[in-house]
C-alpha cells in the first residue's frame, strides 16, 4: 500500500473504465483518512465522487510526468496494471517505440507495419554492448544471450511466446539472424547461412493464414543454435511440438491451408511441375474451404523459388525436392477424391474406378489405385481368429480418407525437420555452447476451447511456472548479493493447477483411462473429473459449470477458461487404418516407402497411433479427429531420436501410452529440462489489436494478453519486494539537498544512512545494501516530494530576497531619475530664453539681407538676357553661311564614293568566282587522287612496291607543295598590284585637291557687275545644285533607314542566336552534367563492389591459408611428417598465374588504366580458368585489328597472309613510313611558318586598307592554310599508328627484325644507365633480404619507397639486358613477396604504410615505362617484357594493403569510439547532478563490463588517428590517399557515434549534447591542424554535429521547430523524431519534448525535399572506394639511391 500522503490534492490516479480500462483523473481534495469519496476530475474535465471503503480501496496512483514513456517497466515509481498498460500505450501510440523492458522480460507489441530498425547497422549497434545502456530491441535480448554464453560458457534460452499474430515468428527470425551475423563473423562459414535458410522452408510447410495472423506459425519450435570455442556458429538443431495437422483437410472461413500448397498451385504452369497435375487452388478441396486464395502483399510463385533456393543451400538435391513436391500434390488429390454412398440405405461408400483425382494420387505415389481405393472403403477386424472386412459408411470413408492425408503430411513434415537438423548438423567438431530459440503458442481462451486449448493453456502453465520461479531466484540473488536482511517473497505458485493436470488421477490420466475403455466417451469422462476433483476431493482450481454437463472449468494462472468435452477421446487417440500404411510403404517412390517405413521401429511417442486389426476388435469407432476447427497435435518422431541421443536418461517406459496426452505430457517434461538447465531470457509478443492496423492499440486486448503472458506477474513479484535501487552515490547525488550536515560524496553511504531514518520514520520501507539503498513501491515518489517540497522553500526564500534587492534597486533608480528630470527641465527654461532673444536678433539681419538679394538678382537677369539674344543672332547668320558650304562639298564626296564602290563591288564579284572554280577544280583533282591512294594502299601487293609508290606520293607532294607556292606568290603580287593601285588612287585624289585648293586661291574676286543672264543661270545652277542635294539627302536618309532596319534585324538575330546558344549550350552543359554525375556514381559503385569483392577474396584466402595450414598440421600430427621450411619462400614462377586478381578489370581499378581493359577481360577473369592467356591473346589480336581498321587496311587479306609475306610487307612500311614521317614532319613546320606570315601580312593589310575585299579574300587564304594543316596533322596521327603498328608486328613477328640490328631505334635500351644487376641466382636472397626477411626497425629508417626502388631497377636492368622471361619473373616474385609481408604483418600499421608505399611506387614506376605511356616521350625507354597482369595485380594489391591499414585502425579504434565520443565528460561536472529520478534495474546477465585500465577519452581516438597519420607522413605517401584514409575513420567514428546516440536514451540531453559537441570540436581542430578536411573528413561528422546541435536547441514553439528543420539538412526525417521522442530532461528545470511539438516537426519535415536517406540508423559498413591518382614519379637512377648495409645487398651491381 502506498503511502496516504501522497494522495494529496492536484495527484494523479488511476480510475477503472469498462472502454479504456483504465483512466487518468486529479484529486481535486486532499484525502483524510475515513474518507468514503474521493472527488477525482477525469481527463475529459468530467468530475466523479469515486467510493473508497478503506485504504486499501484507494485508486492506484499516477507515475510522474518524467517517467512518462520509460523504456523498463521496472524503474517506475509505482508498479501496478494501470501504470504498465498507460507506459506501454505511450511508447507504441507517440513514441512508434514497440519494444520495451519488462526486468527481465522484452515486451514486444506488434507494429504490424515495416520498421527500418533490423538492419545490419542495428545489429552493428547493438553488438557487444551493454543491455541496459541499449534501448530496448530483440537484438539486445539475443546479444546479451550471446555475451553470457561466451562469458559464463554457459547454455542460454530465449522464450519467445504470444498469440498468434503477436509476431513470435517475426522476433525468433530476427533473433536467428542476429546470430548468424555475429556469430558467423569469424570464419565466414556456410552454417549461418543454412541456419537462416530454414526459416523459408518451415514457413512453407509450417504456416498458414488465420484470421489472427496472415503468416501464422502453426506448430511450435525450439531451434538449438550451436556456438564453437571461438563464439562461431558451427551447427543447429530443431525441434517441433504441436503441428495443426487438421488444417490439412478443414479451413475455417477468411482462413487458408498450409503456404506450401498454394506455392505449388501457383507454379503449375513451370515446365517441371507439369507433371503434378496441378490447378488453380479454387479447384481443390482441402484449399478452397477459407475462401482466401491469395494473401495481399504476398506472392506464392516467388516464395515457393525462395523455398526451392532454401532446400538447395540446405543440400536437398532437386530430385528430392520434386519427390517432395509429388507427396504434397498427391495430398491435394487425395482431398478430391469423391466417394460415394450406395445400398438400399446409403450404408456402403464407394469411390469409381475411373476417378481422376485417385489415378493421380496413386500416379504420384506410386501405390495401387484399386488397392487404395478398396481400403478407403472398407476396414479389417479380427471376430473369434477369423479376419473379416467390412465396408464403411460414406462419412466414415471420408474420414478416413481425411485421417490417411493428415498422416501423410505429419510424416512428410517430420521427415522435413530430421533433414534440416541433419543439415544443421555440426561438422566441425563438438558444440561448446548454445542458445535455444522457443517460439511457442501463448495462453489461449475463447468462446469455445476443446482440447487444442487444453494442451496450450497446460504448457504455459508450466512454462509460466518456470518463469516465475526464476524470477524469484534472480530477486533472491540480488539480496544476497547486497547482503540484506529480507524476508520471503510470497508468489503465487501455479503448482496446484498443474497437479490438476499431470498429478496422479489428474485429467491427463482419467483421459488416457478412458481412451482405454472399449466404450469410453467424452461424457463418461467429464463424470470421473466431476467425481474426483469436485465431489471426493474437492479442487480449488476445477469448477463445474451451472448449466452444462458436458463442459468444466479450469482456474488457470492467467484467466478461468471453460472447456467443451466434445472430442477429447478422439483427438486423444488420433489413429490411421494399417491397411493404407501397408498399401503405402509398398510404394514405387523412395521417399514415400522411407517416410512410413520408420513406423515399424518407432518409440511409443509417435506421430499418433495406427490401428490394427487384431487390436480393433470390439471398437467400431473411427477416431480420425474433430471436424470442426479442431487441432490435432503430434510429438515428432525426430524429437524423439535427438532427445535420446543428447539425453541418455530420457528412455521411455515399454509401458509407456500411445495416447497423445501422455506423449504431450512427455515431451514438455523434457523440454522444461532443458531450460531449466539453461540461463532463460524472456519475451513477451503482444497483440495490439485484433483487426491487423498499423499502430492501433486496444487497451482490453493487451491487459488481456500482459495478465496471460506474466508481465504482471513479473511487476507484482518486484513490487513484492524492493523494487527502486539506487546506487549510494547516484541517491546522495539526487538527494542531498535533503540531507543536514557536512557533505561530500567520499561519504555518500553514511550520509545516507544518516539521513533516510529521519526523511523515511518507517524503517519497512527501505533496506541498506551493500552498494545499493533499496526501497519499497512508491517510497521514491515520496522522497521526490520532500526533494520537490524542499526545493519549494528554497525558492520561496530566494524569490523573496530578490523581490527586496529588486524593490531597492527600483527605488535608488526613482529617486535618481526624478533629480534627473529637474535638473534637465530648469536647464531646458533657460536654454529657452536665450533662444528667443537669439531668433529676434537673426530675424532682423535676415530682413536686410532678403531684400538687398532681391534687387541684385533683379539688375543680373536683366544683363544676362541682352547679352543672349545677341549671341544667338550672330550664330544664327553664321550657321546659314556654314550649312550652304557643307552641302556642296557633301554631294561631290559622295558622287565619288558610290562610283567607286560600284566599280570595287564587280571587281570582285570576278575574282570570287575565278577562285571559287579553281578551287572546286583542285578539290576534285584531289579527291579522285585520295580514291586512287586509298584503293592502292588496302591491297596487300602495295606493300610490296610500297617504295615505288612512295616516291609518288612524294613527288605529288612537292607538286602540290610547289603549286601551293605559286599560288602563294601570286596571291602576294596580287596583293601588292592591289596597295599600288589604291596608293595610286589616293595620290590621284590628293592631286586633285591639291589642285582644286589652288584654282580656288588664284581665282579673281567677282566683278561688281553680274548680268541678269549670267545671275539666272546661276541661279538655275543653284536651284538645280539643290534639288540634287536634296535628292540625295533624301537617298541618303532611306538607305540609313534601312541600315539601320538592316542593323536591327542583325542585332535581333544575333541576340536570338545568342540566346538560343546560351540555351542549347546550358542544355547540353546540364544534360552533359547529368550524365557525368550519373557515371560517376557508377563507376564509384562499380569500384566500391570491385574493391569488396575483393576484400571478400582477402578474406577467403586467409580462410584458405587457415584450412591449408590446418591441414598441414593434421598430417604432421598424424604422420609425424615434416616439410621443408623455405618451400613457402620460393618465388612463383613466371608462367603461373599470382592470384585472380591479376586478371580482375582495370575499368573499377584505383589506378588510371595504363593498358586497354575491354569487357572481355572482365568476363574471362570471372568465367575462364584460363583467362590469361585468352587476354594475352586478344590484346595483340585486337590491336591489331583496331590499328588495321584505323588505317584502312582490309582484314581478310591481312589474316590470310604468311609469316614470310607481313616481314616483307614490314620492311617495305618501316622504310617508307621514316622517310614520309620526316617528309611531312619539315612540309608541316613550312606550313605553319606560312601561316604565321599570312596572318601577319593580314594584319598590315587591314591597317594599310580598309578595304573589306581584301580582309575577305585574306580570310578565306587563311582558312584554306589552316585547314590544310588540320589535314597533315591528321596525316602525321596516321602515321603514328603505323609506328604503333611496327611495335605491335615488333611482338608478333621478332625474326623480322634480324635485318635492323644495326639501327639506332633498337640500340636504345643498351644506352640506358644507372641500373642495378643482379645475378639470377641472388634473386631469392634479394626478395628475402629487402622484402620477406627484412626487420621492422631496419624497414622503418629506411627512405620511402626504397625496397621498390632497387626492385624496379634490378627489373629493368634484365629486361634491358634482353632477358624477359627474367624480368617478368623477378617482378612477378616481388609482388608475390610484397603479398607475404604485407599477411605477416598483419597488425602492424607502419608496416602496412611502408608496403603501402612500396607497392604504389612500384606500380607507378612499371606504369610509367609501360610502351603506352611511353609512346610520347623521347626520354623514357619502355619495357619490352609484358608486365600488364602484375601491374593489374599491384594494383589490387595496393588496395589491400589500404584496406588492411583502416582494418588495423578501425580495430583499434571500434572499442572506444563510443566510450570516447559520448561517454566520456571532458567538461568536468557539467553532468554530476544530472541524475535520472529512476534507475533501471539490473537484468541477468547484464553486470558492468569489466575493463582494464581508465575509461576511453578523446585523447585516445586521437592517438589512434595520430598513429595512422604518422605512419602515412612518414612514408611520404600522397596527400590525396591521406584525405581518403581519414574520410574512412571519421565516417566509422560517425556512423557508430550516432547509432549510439540514436539508442541510447541517457545519451539524449542538453548536458550530453554539449560534451559530445566539445569531443566532436576536439577532433575538428584535430583534423583541421593537419590539413585533412579538404578531403571530407570533417564534412561527414555533420550528421552527430547536427544531432548534438538538436539536443541544444530549444524544443517548444513553433519558431525553434522551423529552426529545427532548417538546420537538420543532414538528418532524415527518421532520426530527427528519434531524438526528440528520446530526449531525456537532465534535471528538474528541463522539460521533456511535448507530443505536440514533435507532430509539428514532423509536419515540417513533410515538406522537405527527400534527398536524406530513409533509414534510422547509418550504415557502419559502408566502404568509401579509394582512388589512387598516378603522378609520373622522377626519373630513377641508382646514384640516387642510399643504401644501407644493414639490407645485405650488396650483391647487386651497378649497371
Amino acid at each position: 500500500m502506498a503511502t496516504l500522503e501522497l494522495y494529496s490534492k492536484g495527484a494523479n490516479v488511476w480510475v477503472p473504465d469498462p472502454d479504456a480500462v483504465w483512466v487518468s483523473a486529479q484529486l481535486l481534495q486532499d484525502y483524510r483518512s475515513g474518507e468514503k469519496h474521493l472527488l477525482l476530475q477525469l481527463s475529459n474535465g468530467n468530475e466523479v465522487h469515486y467510493p473508497v471503503g478503506s485504504p486499501s480501496d484507494l485508486p492506484p496512483l499516477g507515475n510522474p510526468d518524467i517517467l512518462e514513456g520509460e523504456n523498463d517497466l521496472t524503474a517506475l515509481s509505482f508498479l501496478h496494471e494501470p501504470a504498465v498498460l498507460h507506459n506501454l500505450r505511450v511508447r507504441f501510440l507517440d513514441y512508434s517505440s514497440i519494444y520495451t523492458y519488462c526486468g527481465i522480460v522484452l515486451v514486444a507489441i506488434n507494429p504490424y507495419d515495416q520498421l527500418p530498425i533490423y538492419g545490419e547497422e542495428v545489429i552493428d549497434a547493438y553488438s557487444g554492448q551493454d543491455m541496459a545502456d541499449m534501448e530496448p530491441h530483440i537484438f539486445s535480448v539475443a546479444e546479451e544471450a550471446y555475451r553470457t554464453m561466451i562469458r559464463e560458457e554457459k547454455n542460454q534460452s530465449i522464450i519467445i511466446s504470444g498469440e498468434s499474430g503477436s509476431g513470435k515468428t517475426v522476433s525468433a527470425k530476427f533473433t536467428m539472424r542476429y546470430f548468424a551475423v555475429v556469430g558467423g563473423a569469424a570464419q565466414q562459414t556456410s552454417v549461418e547461412e543454412r541456419v537462416l535458410a530454414s526459416n523459408p522452408i518451415m514457413e512453407s510447410i509450417g504456416n498458414a493464414k488465420t484470421t489472427r495472423n496472415d503468416n501464422s506459425s502453426r506448430f511450435g519450435k525450439y531451434i538449438e543454435i550451436g556456438f564453437g570455442r571461438k563464439g562461431d556458429i558451427i551447427g543447429a538443431n530443431m525441434r517441433t511440438y504441436l503441428l495443426e495437422k487438421s488444417r490439412v483437410v478443414f479451413q475455417a472461413s477468411t482462413e487458408r491451408n498450409y503456404h506450401i500448397f498454394y506455392q505449388l498451385c501457383a507454379s503449375r504452369e513451370l515446365p517441371e511441375m507439369r507433371s503434378l497435375k496441378l490447378d488453380a487452388p479454387e479447384n481443390f478441396r482441402y484449399t478452397n474451404q477459407g475462401g482466401e486464395m491469395q494473401i495481399p502483399g504476398t506472392d506464392d510463385l516467388s516464395d515457393l523459388e525462395r523455398t526451392r533456393n532454401a532446400f538447395t543451400i540446405l543440400g536437398v538435391q532437386p530430385d528430392q525436392q520434386m519427390e517432395l513436391f509429388r507427396i504434397l500434390s498427391a495430398v491435394l488429390h487425395l482431398g478430391n477424391v469423391n466417394i460415394q454412398a450406395s445400398g438400399r440405405s446409403s450404408d456402403r461408400g464407394y469411390i469409381d474406378a475411373e476417378d481422376r483425382s485417385l489415378a493421380v494420387f496413386s500416379k504420384l505415389l506410386g501405390v495401387e489405385g484399386s488397392q487404395m481405393a478398396h481400403w478407403l472403403c472398407h476396414r479389417r477386424f479380427a471376430v473369434g481368429g477369423e479376419m473379416l472386412v467390412k465396408p464403411m459408411t460414406g462419412q466414415q470413408a471420408v474420414e478416413a480418407r481425411d485421417a490417411l492425408a493428415k498422416h501423410i503430411y505429419g510424416q512428410l513434415f517430420a521427415w522435413t525437420v530430421q533433414r534440416l537438423n541433419s543439415a544443421l548438423r555440426a561438422q566441425q567438431g563438438r558444440t561448446k555452447s548454445f542458445v535455444g530459440v522457443l517460439d511457442i503458442y501463448g495462453f489461449e481462451t475463447f468462446e469455445r476451447n476443446s482440447f487444442e486449448q487444453f494442451c496450450i493453456n497446460y504448457a504455459n502453465e508450466k512454462l509460466q511456472q518456470q518463469f516465475n520461479r526464476h524470477v524469484f531466484h534472480l530477486e533472491q540473488e540480488e539480496y544476497v548479493r547486497e547482503e540484506l536482511a529480507w524476508s520471503r517473497i510470497e508468489f503465487s505458485d501455479n503448482q496446484q493447477c498443474i497437479d490438476l493436470i499431470e498429478g496422479q488421477l489428474g485429467m491427463f490420466d482419467l483421459l488416457d483411462e478412458e481412451c482405454r475403455m472399449p466404450k469410453g466417451s467424452d461424457e463418461s469422462w467429464v463424470r470421473k473429473l466431476y467425481d474426483q476433483h469436485l465431489n471426493s476431493k474437492p479442487h480449488p482450481h476445477f469448477r463445474k459449470p451451472r448449466m452444462s454437463n458436458s463442459a468444466f472449468i479450469v482456474l488457470h494462472f492467467a484467466d478461468t477458461v471453460q472447456y467443451e468435452c466434445d472430442g477429447f477421446l478422439d483427438k486423444n487417440r488420433d489413429t490411421v487404418f494399417e491397411e493404407l500404411i501397408n498399401i503405402l510403404k509398398a510404394s514405387q517412390s523412395e521417399l514415400v516407402a522411407e517416410l512410413f517405413q520408420q513406423q515399424r521401429n518407432a518409440s511409443p511417442v509417435a506421430n499418433g497411433s495406427i490401428r490394427s486389426g487384431k487390436r480393433a476388435t470390439r471398437e467400431h469407432k473411427l477416431t480420425v479427429g474433430f471436424q470442426v476447427r479442431c487441432f490435432s497435435f503430434f510429438f515428432h518422431l525426430s524429437f524423439h531420436f535427438f532427445c535420446t541421443s543428447i539425453h541418455p536418461k530420457h528412455n521411455f517406459p515399454a509401458h509407456c501410452s500411445f495416447f497423445w496426452a501422455s506423449q504431450f505430457r512427455q515431451s514438455l517434461q523434457m523440454l522444461m529440462e532443458t531450460l531449466n538447465s539453461t540461463t532463460p531470457h524472456y519475451v513477451r509478443c503482444i497483440k495490439p489489436n485484433d483487426l491487423k492496423e498499423p499502430f492501433l492499440f486496444d487497451p482490453k486486448r493487451t491487459v488481456q494478453q500482459l495478465r496471460a503472458c506474466g508481465v504482471l506477474e513479473t511487476i507484482r513479484i518486484s513490487a513484492a519486494g524492493y523494487p527502486s535501487r539506487w546506487t549510494y552515490e547516484e541517491f546522495f547525488s539526487r538527494y542531498r539537498i535533503l540531507l543536514r550536515g557536512p557533505q561530500s560524496q567520499d561519504q555518500a553511504q553514511a550520509s545516507c544512512r544518516q539521513a533516510l531514518p529521519q526523511l523515511i520514520p518507517d524503517p519497512d520501507q527501505y533496506c541498506f545494501g551493500k552498494t545499493k539503498v533499496f526501497f519499497r513501491a512508491g517510497q521514491v515518489a515520496l522522497l521526490e516530494r520532500l526533494r520537490a517540497e524542499r526545493l519549494r522553500v528554497a525558492a520561496v526564500i530566494i524569490q523573496s530576497q530578490v523581490r527586496g534587492w529588486l524593490a531597492r534597486i527600483r527605488y535608488t533608480r526613482i529617486l535618481w531619475a526624478t533629480l534627473t528630470i529637474q535638473r534637465y527641465s530648469r536647464g531646458a527654461l533657460a536654454r529657452r530664453l536665450a533662444l528667443i532673444l537669439r531668433y529676434t536678433r537673426a530675424a532682423l539681419v535676415i530682413q536686410k539681407t532678403y531684400r538687398m538679394m532681391v534687387v541684385r538678382q533683379l539688375f543680373f537677369m536683366i544683363r544676362h538676357a541682352t547679352v543672349t539674344i545677341q549671341a544667338f543672332t550672330r550664330g544664327m547668320l553664321e550657321r546659314r553661311r556654314y550649312r550652304l558650304l557643307v552641302a556642296e562639298r557633301a554631294a561631290v564626296l559622295l558622287q565619288a564614293t558610290v562610283r567607286g564602290w560600284l566599280a570595287r563591288q564587280a571587281y570582285r564579284r570576278v575574282r570570287a568566282a575565278v577562285v571559287f572554280m579553281q578551287c572546286c577544280i583542285r578539290r576534285k583533282a584531289a579527291r579522285r587522287q585520295l580514291l586512287k591512294l586509298k584503293s592502292e594502299a588496302r591491297s596487300v601487293e602495295r606493300y610490296r612496291e610500297l617504295n615505288k609508290g612512295m616516291e609518288v606520293k612524294l613527288m605529288q607532294l612537292q607538286l602540290k607543295a610547289d603549286q601551293e607556292a605559286r599560288e602563294s606568290a601570286a596571291l602576294r603580287e596580287t596583293l601588292m598590284a592591289e596597295r599600288e593601285a589604291s596608293s595610286t588612287e589616293l595620290a590621284a585624289l590628293r592631286a586633285t585637291i591639291q589642285k582644286l585648293e589652288s584654282q580656288l586661291q588664284e581665282k579673281p574676286p567677282p566683278g561688281p557687275v553680274i548680268s541678269e543672264k549670267e545671275a539666272e543661270e546661276r541661279r538655275r545652277a543653284e536651284e538645280k545644285a539643290a534639288q540634287e542635294i536634296l535628292q540625295l539627302k533624301e537617298e541618303l536618309q532611306a538607305l540609313q533607314k534601312e541600315r539601320d532596319s538592316f542593323c536591327k534585324e542583325r542585332d535581333d538575330l544575333s541576340a536570338s542566336l545568342l540566346e538560343q546558344e546560351e540555351k542549347q549550350e546550358e542544355c547540353v552543359h546540364q544534360a552533359v552534367s547529368q550524365v557525368t554525375s550519373a557515371l560517376r556514381a557508377e563507376v564509384d559503385e562499380e569500384r566500391r563492389k570491385y574493391q569488396g569483392l575483393l576484400r571478400e577474396f582477402t578474406r577467403l584466402e586467409q580462410r584458405y591459408d587457415n584450412l591449408r595450414e590446418m591441414s598441414l598440421l593434421t598430417e604432421r600430427t598424424k604422420g609425424h611428417r615434416r616439410t621443408d621450411s623455405t618451400q613457402s619462400l620460393e618465388p612463383l614462377s613466371p608462367s603461373t598465374p599470382l592470384s585472380p586478381q591479376s586478371l580482375t578489370p582495370l575499368s573499377i581499378s584505383p589506378f588510371p588504366s595504363a593498358v586497354p581493359s575491354p569487357e572481355e577481360v572482365r568476363r574471362f577473369s570471372v568465367t575462364s580458368p584460363s583467362a590469361e592467356k585468352r587476354v594475352s591473346m586478344w590484346s595483340s589480336e585486337a590491336s591489331m585489328e583496331q590499328l588495321m581498321e584505323k588505317m584502312d587496311v582490309a582484314k581478310d587479306p591481312s589474316v590470310k597472309m604468311k609469316g614470310e609475306d607481313l616481314a616483307h610487307a614490314y620492311d617495305a612500311v618501316r622504310v617508307a613510313n621514316k622517310f614520309l614521317e620526316s617528309q611531312l614532319r619539315n612540309q608541316c613546320s613550312q606550313w605553319e611558318k606560312e601561316l604565321e606570315t599570312l596572318r601577319s601580312q593580314l594584319a598590315q593589310a587591314v591597317s594599310v586598307s580598309s578595304s573589306a575585299a581584301q580582309r575577305q579574300d585574306v580570310q578565306e587564304l587563311l582558312e584554306a592554310r589552316e585547314r590544310e594543316c588540320v589535314r597533315l596533322r591528321r596525316e602525321l596521327k596516321e602515321l603514328r599508328n603505323t609506328v604503333s603498328l611496327r611495335r605491335l608486328l615488333t611482338q608478333v613477328f621478332p625474326s623480322a627484325l634480324a635485318t635492323e640490328t644495326s639501327s639506332p631505334a633498337q640500340s636504345k635500351p643498351a644506352a640506358v644507365t644507372g641500373l642495378l644487376e643482379c645475378r639470377k641466382r641472388d634473386e631469392t636472397k634479394l626478395i628475402k633480404n629487402l622484402v620477406t626477411d627484412i626487420r621492422v626497425d631496419s624497414a622503418l629508417s629506411l627512405a620511402p619507397g626504397l625496397p621498390a626502388s632497387v626492385l624496379f631497377l634490378c627489373v629493368r636492368q634484365a629486361d634491358c639486358s634482353g632477358d624477359q622471361a627474367r624480368a617478368r619473373s623477378l617482378c612477378s616474385a616481388a609482388v608475390t613477396a610484397m603479398k607475404a609481408a604485407l599477411k605477416k604483418h598483419v597488425s602492424d600499421i607502419d608496416m602496412a604504410a611502408l608496403w603501402l608505399k612500396n607497392i604504389c611506387l612500384f606500380h607507378d614506376l612499371l606504369t610509367q615505362h609501360s610502351p603506352k605511356q611511353t609512346l610520347d616521350s623521347d626520354t623514357l625507354v619502355p619495357l619490352s617484357a609484358d608486365m600488364n597482369d602484375l601491374i593489374r595485380t599491384l594494383s589490387d594489391l595496393s588496395i589491400q594493403a589500404y584496406q588492411q591499414l583502416l582494418s588495423i585502425t578501425e580495430t583499434r579504434l571500434q572499442n572506444i569510439i563510443v566510450p570516447a565520443l559520448l561517454e566520456s565528460e571532458t567538461i568536468q561536472g557539467l553532468s554530476g547532478s544530472a541524475v535520472k529520478l529512476a534507475v533501471s534495474r539490473k537484468r541477468a546477465g547484464s553486470d558492468p563490463r569489466t575493463v582494464g585500465g581508465e575509461a576511453p577519452t578523446m585523447a585516445s581516438v586521437l592517438r589512434e588517428l595520430g598513429a595512422l597519420h604518422t605512419a602515412l607522413t612518414q612514408q611520404a605517401l600522397p596527400k590525396t590517399l591521406m584525405e581518403q584514409a581519414f574520410h574512412q575513420l571519421t565516417y566509422l567514428i560517425c556512423a557508430s557515434a550516432f547509432n549510439s546516440l540514436l539508442l541510447r536514451k541517457d545519451m539524449c540531453s542538453w548536458s550530453r549534447g554539449l560534451q559530445i559537441r566539445y569531443n566532436v570540436s576536439v577532433l575538428e581542430e584535430w583534423l583541421r591542424g593537419r590539413g585533412l578536411q579538404a578531403g571530407g573528413a570533417v564534412a561527414t561528422l555533420e550528421p552527430l554535429i547536427q544531432a548534438v546541435q538538436l539536443l541544444q536547441v530549444g524544443k517548444k514553439t513553433e519558431a525553434d521547430a522551423q529552426g529545427i528543420v532548417r538546420t537538420c539538412s543532414a538528418l532524415s526525417s527518421q532520426q530527427i523524431v528519434k531524438i526528440l521522442t528520446l530526449y531525456t530532461p537532465h534535471s528538474d528545470l528541463d522539460e521533456r519534448v511535448t507530443l505536440n511539438f514533435i507532430r509539428s516537426v514532423q509536419g515540417l519535415l513533410k515538406g522537405r525535399s527527400n534527398s536524406q536517406p530513409s533509414q534510422l540508423l547509418m550504415d557502419v559498413r559502408r566502404v568509401f572506394p579509394v582512388i589512387f591518382l598516378y603522378s609520373p614519379p622522377p626519373v630513377l637512377s641508382a646514384e640516387q639511391l642510399v643504401i644501407p648495409d644493414s639490407l645485405k645487398i650488396s650483391f647487386l651491381r651497378k649497371a
